[in-house]
């Protein structure tokens, strides 16, 4: 039989792969009553499908706002943890005001109030347990690459350790974490009391059960976590208890409330995502999330990191996400945690616990350490995980599969005089084109909205980021595919276009899922199932004749198909927006919030929208759909452009300030000599977000460009730094104001100076002050710091080449000591380096001033200013 009529045969029993040409001029050659059927249904299609897809994306997001609101199972089993106890807990906790370290609050009322009620729950336990208190007060030092690169010191902070064991001892145990302080002006309760609350309730839940551990477990109640994590170093690397060890949990906040979410696990122990399976009552986990927290997008770190790379300890670390807008504010308090948040947090900790502290792979849990795991939950149910090793001979076996139908799919094409291999290629080209002309289209309207001085618009109104970002995005897409299916393929089959794209779908999840899988990322299962599913869903198409001309029906069976990938899409979609969202208000002056919108919105449309692309090669016509979000989108920016939309919210039920950071500073400069050379005080102001202070000017007239504070060539621009984030916020301004009234200001001095028989200088400083002081060192440019007395000896720089020191201590400590050495390639013995020392008065009567309290009250009730007095003294040595 010749060609055609081959294709006329293929006509009849077949609409979906009728004789289409490429857009080379191969021409439908099939006539009468079937074409004008399919041209008819083609009509209902086209009308119908943009209406369906719709409803279909907005029922995904309904499941997902429903799954999310779900804090607790209803049915589940009683696991004997009581939220109304905890809850007791929490609003204690946080009644103590803020816990920062050093502080009466956190060294003594904090800490006695925990340790009444851990001595109320002893009294309580089963005599099938014993309970051990012990109360650490470490010094130490580290240093770490977080926020660039710092080195911290520590003194006589507090944490309270307790071990709970069988009655007959255990020789291993499982830790779990918590911290008790709090930043600076902030009653902290989600960050982090809740988890100390929930610590409270499973330690009493545990001691008074009737059936005994077989191992024991660790609760620490960590007194020095917002130190840049000191406490947990301190436990891990001194405590006598830390040797018994074996796996640990942390509990932590990115957010306030909601569902706490399993974002790191391992290293290499799949045994502990298998456990967590296992045991979690309501289960949030993905391996996604652990991937991108530690490729360090995420600005944060948590004790998980200390536990891993000081203990060399496996973990799992949690953390609630919800409420981001609120999270190190005054608004993170009791309230606004709900019990069920509490109940849930509860249920699956109690369990994880118990399960741990009576397996046998505890005991020497490094048998199992044999690579990392796929895991993810579903919809909250339960947690698919599988070894990665699986996971990569899944990935290629899918791959295979897609490569195998492809091939078969060219091949029958090719019988047909259709060079399918070509417009598979083309078609690719066309998809990835129009993906990169939307991220340029997007990221222009972006820097429009950020020149124009309107960053941000969506911060409390998120949709309006969706229909300015998101519209535009979506209308460049389907322009670029109507542009090619108009210009390119003309005349060409719609069945045909249809079904090449839906290859073109295939291929264009399949090159990423390989990329991924040979990088060793385990995310790579996310775009396995949008290949797999996919594809599967065709192939029962196909075999039960359910033709694409067959409108409704068609779709009915697609979408099906399509359930489970994009119902776990859109949950991901919803914890990327969820936890990024309000980051970006608090992610510095220097990076443009609009422009990483824009781009995440990019790319959630195009992850979205890819498996429906085909339907634009279906549908007579699409000009209606790209014109209603055009002018979505156009209208979206007038408003925008125009201030309608303001950044910011006091709204008491859902409050979403602005963060500012005010401190009352004054500051002294030194030459050589030791003679000042410059002094100067004021009110030091820097805007977290990258509007600055623009919002703010109208309320306090006197905080304009006039004051905008320079980085000179000082370290670290010769400011207070509480932490090395001058990088990320260069937008500072400094309104002159008396000196602040402290009553004990810090002394830094040089004690000695010695040349060593290495050839260094050796400087020995002595520093007395509050419980917070940072340090900054910038060497001469023909010297370096070769050694010191912190961490392990060797001096780690922040980015730039100086060095930052970030020292605290407790409640009483000693003056303290540390020294240099520096070694100058030209021999230099004076001016080697130049060495600042700021303080920081977090509590007490020397956190205030009366110019500071002035200004506070001026700030509109939609702003969150954090203040304290500080000072600053720079030496050249």
């Amino acid at each position: 039989m010749d060609r055609t009529g081959y294709a006329v045969r293929r006509s009849r029993h077949n609409v979906l792969h009728s004789g289409a040409g490429s857009g080379h001029g191969n021409r439908r050659e099939d006539n009468g009553g079937n074409n004008r059927k399919a041209r008819s249904r083609s009509l209902v299609f086209g009308a119908a499908v943009p209406a369906v897809l719709l409803l279909y994306v907005l029922g995904m997001r309904g499941l997902v706002h429903l799954s999310l609101r779900q804090l607790v199972t209803p049915g589940t089993r009683d696991t004997g943890f009581n939220a109304t106890s905890a809850r007791v807990y929490l609003k204690h906790i946080t009644s103590i005001d803020s816990r920062t370290v050093g502080s009466p609050a956190n060294e003594v009322l904090a800490v006695n109030y925990l340790l009444d009620k851990i001595k109320e729950i002893e009294k309580k336990s089963s005599k099938l347990h014993k309970i051990t208190v012990d109360i650490q007060r470490p010094t130490g030092s580290f240093s770490i690459d977080f926020l660039g690169g710092f080195t911290s010191y520590y003194d006589n902070i507090t944490n309270i350790a307790v071990k709970l064991e069988p009655a007959r001892g255990a020789q291993h145990a499982v830790l779990a974490n918590c911290h008790f302080d709090s930043v600076a002006n902030t009653p902290g309760a989600s960050d982090d009391a809740v988890s100390c609350a929930v610590m409270l309730e499973t330690l009493s839940s545990l001691s008074s059960a009737s059936v005994p551990l077989k191992h024991g477990i660790v609760f620490l109640f960590n007194g020095a976590e917002e130190n840049i994590l000191q406490g947990s170093h301190g436990f891990i690397t001194q405590h006598q208890w830390a040797k018994l060890v074996r796996a640990f949990i942390n509990l932590e906040a990115a957010g306030v409330g909601g569902k706490e979410l399993v974002f790191q696990t391992g290293p290499e122990n799949p045994w502990l995502v298998q456990a967590y399976s296992a045991a979690a009552i309501h289960p949030f986990a993905s391996v996604v999330a652990q991937e991108v927290f530690q490729s360090g997008i995420i600005p944060s770190d948590t004790d998980f990191r200390i536990y891993r790379d000081f203990g060399n300890i496996p973990g799992i670390d949690l953390a609630f996400i919800e409420n981001g807008y609120i999270y190190h504010t005054k608004y993170d308090t009791a309230d606004r945690i709900h019990t069920d948040t509490i109940q849930r947090a509860g249920d699956n900790i109690l369990g994880v616990l118990r399960y741990l502290a009576s397996s046998p792979l505890l005991a020497d849990s490094s048998e199992y350490r044999h690579g990392n795991l796929v895991f993810f939950d579903v919809s909250g149910m339960f947690v698919v995980s599988y070894p990665a090793r699986i996971g990569t001979i899944i990935n290629y076996v899918i791959a295979a599969a897609a490569l195998f139908y492809l091939s078969k799919k060219t091949i029958k094409y090719r019988r047909g005089g259709k060079n399918y291999a070509r417009d598979l290629m083309v078609g690719l080209f066309i998809n990835v084109t129009s993906w990169i002309s939307a991220l340029v289209t997007v990221l222009i309207l972006a820097v429009l909205v950020s020149l124009t001085g309107n960053s941000l618009s969506w911060y409390t109104h998120f949709y309006v980021a969706v229909t300015l970002y998101g519209a535009a995005a979506l209308a460049k897409l389907i322009l670029m595919h109507t542009m090619a299916k108009a210009f390119y393929f003309t005349n060409t089959s719609t069945q045909y276009l249809g079904d090449l794209f839906f290859d073109v779908s295939l291929l264009s999840w399949g090159i990423p899922m390989m990329l991924l899988t040979q990088q060793g990322l385990c995310s790579a299962y996310f775009f396995a199932m949008w290949v797999i599913f996919p594809l599967v869903t065709k192939l029962i198409a196909e075999k039960e004749s359910v033709h694409q001309g067959s409108s409704f029906r068609y779709i009915a069976v697609y979408l099906l198909g399509l359930f489970y990938p994009y119902l776990h899409t859109t949950y991901h979609v919803w914890a990327v927006f969820e936890m990024f969202t309000p980051i970006l208000g608090r992610s510095g002056t220097e990076i443009p919030p609009d422009v990483v919108m824009a781009s995440f919105l990019v790319i959630c449309t195009v992850i979205l929208v890819t498996c429906f692309i085909k339907f634009i090669y279906l549908v007579k016509s699409t000009k209606t759909i790209m014109l209603l979000l055009a002018v979505l989108s156009g209208v979206t920016f007038i408003l925008v452009c125009s201030g309608m939309f303001f950044p910011y919210s006091g709204d008491m039920d859902s409050p979403k300030p602005k963060r500012i950071f005010l401190q009352h500073t004054s500051r002294v400069f030194h030459n050589l000599n030791g003679d000042v050379v410059k002094q100067d005080s004021g009110i030091w102001v820097n805007g977290f977000d990258y509007n600055g202070v623009t919002h703010i000017t109208p309320h306090i007239l006197e905080l304009n460009d006039s004051v905008r504070a320079p980085c000179d060539v000082e370290p670290f621009c010769g400011f207070p730094w509480y932490f090395p984030v001058h990088r990320l916020i260069r937008k500072n301004w400094y309104i002159p104001a008396p000196h602040p009234p402290v009553k004990e200001d810090m002394d830094f001095k040089l004690e000695s100076k010695e040349e060593m028989p290495w050839g260094a200088l050796r400087l020995n400083f002595e520093v007395k002050g509050p419980s917070h002081i940072t340090v900054y060192i910038h060497p001469l440019e023909t010297c370096v710091l070769s050694s010191w007395s912190l961490g392990d000896g060797i001096p780690a720089s922040s980015n730039g080449g100086d060095y930052f020191i970030y020292y605290s201590h407790g409640l009483h400590a000693p003056a303290w000591k540390f020294w240099v050495e520096v070694k100058c390639s030209d021999g230099h013995l004076d001016g080697v380096l130049t060495i600042a020392a700021a303080s920081h008065y977090f509590f007490g009567e020397n956190q205030h001033s009366p110019e500071l309290d002035s200004l506070l009250q001026r700030f509109p009730k939609w702003s969150f200013p954090s203040s304290w007095v500080s000072s600053y003294k720079q030496y050249v040595y």
